[in-house]
């Protein structure tokens, strides 16, 4: 125990202790407010367990919400009893177990205590359960904190609950402990000089896991920076993996550096991440390039320096497409500060920020919470499980969106997880124990019968977490590397394969049926991810385009060995800001008879009689479809008579009347109707698009009987179909003439159309012909005057006016005496009000 005492004398947490104990004596529940660094993960487990003193032994279970951090907090507190893990204190995350009958303390991943509750509501023999990191707004760490809450009200009042921060963001989280109390530890930390280290040049923003590298190369400058200007180790906290890389790439050999480099995030090995947790030799600095498992649920010592890019992954899910992916999003001030608070937990420190001081203030002020933007399918299987299918009556900081959980249950149910009413089917429960998302599940139950269990479980493996980067985008072609792979990855990955072949003994059928033949590995792969992810099976549209059977397109990167197959199976998938298709990051090889075979459920094949935009025409035909992919297609012969009416009735609201043919007639005609509607109103039609569109029955019945598709439209006589119109029944439809006439008969005799296109109807006549007509003609009942435009004996415009009278009197003699020398055989009257109207020159005349 002295080891223990020594090593936990200066943690701030100690202060805290008689306060913590105290609250869970009186309430059952409280909140512990403390930084990192000060103790709250490794001795407040020790404390509560009655290791560290003469206090009676309780049982504690630790949640944390990564596999690394409940190692690390594992292997840190069987340090301080002097013992290795699996002793007093142990640790089970998923795939690893290192706990047995001494076991007082287990640090377990949320997941697994999700796993626990589902399978032992009462958690039988623990005492007390901390919910470590809940700051960090988890979905699993949301989940178990509800059912623990459900648990405590209705089947173990005295189980106790302590819900672990880093930040002083506590009240939310005492309102949902049922006014728990908050207990606060205050660190010690020393201050921290904030350098702001913007890059030079424009950066374009992160957009799905791509980040420019402009800005990485920047992070990297700044990291050599910090190495010459301050002293101790240096910690960069950068989005991903990929990114850890291209930094550790751009910062060159230790020796050019004067540093060690070391990568830490959820996918090293084990033993750099202790080498990482255990300090440098001294007189040697490191540079530790992490992700943001090392923001509190890890401390490296040694660390004076903080190098920050700014930059965090969250989910984000495409419900409308399918598509769910980890995104890069600006860093919230939250987190910033967390980092921070890294260099000042040794002595006093730097924290570089890659981005301008005036960016700080448009930041986010925390992360989102992953329950408002993650895929819930889990959550919702998670929900029906425990008996609220809805997750109405879960005590959750945020309600799960209403959209998220219907796609949920649509997939649920679509995968016989879950009944029409949401209730949990036998199968349902069999996929929540797997401990897989139920799209993985499914394909693990359903594949096994067809390949195996061990060949079923090393792809779902594959599908549980992603393979890197340099494995490639076929999925078979991934799964060869990793069964050759001696990486860190390839070890994690056996050990899952392992375990979920041992979670289907009694599950599912184990093997092919006698007679079948063994699938290829190509062949396996794509059944199981088709399986998984039947909305994202992709037809070829040539070359590396895809459509998915969502009607999402899908683009394959350069140089993939899947460029050209005729359908694929895709696995991941992310679709980058404004890009018109998503980007395929891992799929596998298929055949149509797989597609139908696993997309059965989308499939259909009937008569389709539509209008197509793209053809400008009604198509009429008999197809089969896989979702939006057509497989087949013929003609009909004979389609369906009121869907055909149907289908020009949408062609003639896209394309508005003009699908019909309109003669100078038919036009004159409507502009008429539309002059008289817009004089005298009713009973006089309104003629513009949307009303015709609206009456199309009316004028058009006949015809929409009649036609096929857009000739026999086109073959209609527009003018007779828009005198249905007219008002017949008030009798008005005879004034058409008197009202707005077709024509107005003018002095010399000539009946002259009138034109009604451009607002006031217009006569266009030769000056001439007008000669004895004293007043401008009127329509509309003597209401409206024509504007009459006067043209000159070769037709060209003379003088226009609405007021003859006038013109006559006042603007005549101008033209007059300009164009009669032009036009000397024609009569130029001086009074033009009392001259014959003519056509015709003086010789004719004569």
């Amino acid at each position: 125990m002295t080891r223990t005492d020594d090593a936990t004398a200066h943690l701030p947490v100690r202060t805290a202790l008689p306060a913590l104990t105290t609250a869970l004596d009186e309430h059952g529940t409280a909140v512990l407010c403390a930084p990192p660094g000060t103790g709250k993960t490794t001795l407040v487990p020790l404390v509560l367990a009655g290791l560290t003193g003469g206090d009676p032994v309780r049982r504690v279970l630790v949640a944390e919400p990564r596999r690394i951090a409940a190692r690390a907090a594992a292997r840190r507190m069987a340090w301080l009893l002097g013992e290795e893990p699996g002793g007093r204190v142990g640790f089970t995350v998923r795939g690893e177990r290192k706990a047995g009958p001494r076991t007082v303390v287990e640090v377990v991943t949320t997941g697994v205590l999700l796993q626990r509750l589902q399978r032992d509501p009462e958690l039988a023999g623990v005492d007390v359960v901390v919910l470590d990191e809940c700051h960090e707004r988890h979905l699993d760490a949301d989940t178990a904190a509800a059912f623990l809450l459900d648990v405590r009200a209705a089947l173990r009042p005295g189980l106790r609950l302590v819900a672990a921060s880093a930040t002083t963001d506590a009240e939310g989280w005492a309102r949902l402990l049922g006014g728990a109390p908050v207990v606060t530890a205050h660190s010690t930390a020393h201050p921290v000089e904030v350098v702001w280290a913007p890059p030079p040049r424009a950066v374009r923003p992160p957009h799905g896991l791509r980040v420019d590298p402009v800005l990485l190369d920047h992070v990297a400058a700044v990291v050599r920076r910090a190495l010459h200007e301050r002293e101790g180790d240096v910690l960069c906290f950068l989005p991903g993996v990929g990114e850890i890389g291209r930094v550790a790439g751009a910062l060159g050999s230790p020796e050019r550096l004067g540093a060690e480099v070391l990568q830490v995030h959820g996918r090293a090995p084990a033993a750099v991440q202790e080498a990482v947790l255990a300090g440098g030799a001294p007189g040697t600095r490191r540079v530790v390039l992490a992700t943001a498992v090392a923001e509190s649920s890890l401390t490296v010592p040694g660390v004076r320096v903080v190098v920050d890019a700014g930059l965090a992954r969250e989910p984000r899910t495409d419900h409308a497409r399918g598509l769910s992916a980890l995104t890069t999003v600006r860093a919230s001030r939250a987190a910033g500060r967390q980092r921070a608070g890294r260099a000042g937990r040794e002595a006093p420190g730097t924290v570089y920020r890659c981005w301008a001081e005036g960016d700080e203030a448009r930041l986010p002020a925390f992360p989102a919470a992953e329950i408002t933007v993650a895929d819930l399918t889990a959550f919702a299987l998670q929900a029906a499980c425990w008996g609220d299918p809805d997750a109405g009556g879960l005590a959750l900081l945020d309600p799960p969106p209403a959209g998220a959980m219907a796609a949920a249950r649509a997939a649920l149910t679509a995968t016989g997880a879950v009944d029409e009413a949401g209730r949990p089917t036998e199968r349902g429960r069999r996929m929540a124990r797997l401990g897989v998302h139920p799209r993985l599940a499914r394909a693990l139950l359903d594949g096994a019968p067809r390949l195996g269990a061990r060949r079923a479980a090393e792809v779902v493996a594959l599908l549980s977490e992603e393979p890197p980067r340099e494995y490639g985008d076929d999925l078979a072609g991934a799964w060869r590397a990793a069964r050759r792979g001696a990486d860190a990855y390839g070890a994690r990955w056996r050990a899952e394969a392992r375990r979920l072949e041992g979670a289907l003994r009694g599950v599912a059928e184990d093997g092919p049926h006698p007679g079948d033949a063994p699938l290829t590995d190509d062949a396996a792969a794509g059944l199981v991810a088709a399986l998984a992810f039947p909305e994202r099976i992709a037809c070829s549209r040539g070359g590396s385009a895809y459509l998915m059977v969502s009607g999402t397109g899908a683009e394959l990167g350069d140089g993939s060995r899947l460029r050209g197959m005729p359908w694929l199976a895709v696995a991941v998938a992310d679709r980058p800001v404004a890009a018109a298709s998503a980007r395929v990051r891992l799929g596998a090889v298929i055949d149509e008879e797989t597609a139908r075979a696993t997309a059965g459920a989308l499939l259909t094949e009937g008569e389709e009689v539509r209008w197509s935009a793209e053809r400008r025409d009604v198509v009429a035909r008999r197809v089969a479809r896989l979702g939006a992919v057509e497989l087949s297609s013929a003609r009909l012969a004979a389609p369906d008579r009121t869907r055909l009416r149907a289908a020009l009735l949408e062609g003639l609201a896209a394309e508005g009347p003009e699908l019909l043919r309109w003669s100078a007639e038919a036009t004159g005609l409507r502009q008429r109707l539309a002059f008289l509607r817009r004089e005298l109103g009713d009973p006089w039609p309104d003629v513009s698009d949307a009303a015709l569109l609206a009456r199309a029955e009316e004028w058009l019945g006949p015809e929409l009987d009649r036609a096929r598709g857009r000739a026999g439209l086109e073959r209609a006589d527009a003018r007779a179909c828009l005198e249905r119109l007219l008002p017949w029944a008030s009798g008005d439809a005879a004034r058409l003439g008197e009202l707005a006439p077709e024509r107005i008969e003018v002095p010399s005799g000539s009946r002259i159309r009138v034109d009604y296109g451009d607002g006031q109807p217009v006569l266009a006549v030769k000056l001439q012909e007008l000669f004895g007509l004293r007043h401008t003609p009127l329509v509309a009942g003597g209401r409206v005057p024509v504007l009459v435009h006067l043209l000159s004996p070769a037709g060209r415009p003379a003088a226009v006016t609405a007021d003859l009278a006038s013109f006559w009197r006042d603007g005549y003699r101008a033209v007059r005496a300009e164009l009669r020398g032009r036009y000397p055989r024609h009569p130029w009257p001086e009074d033009p009000t009392t001259a014959e109207a003519t056509r015709r020159t003086n010789t004719r005349r004569r």
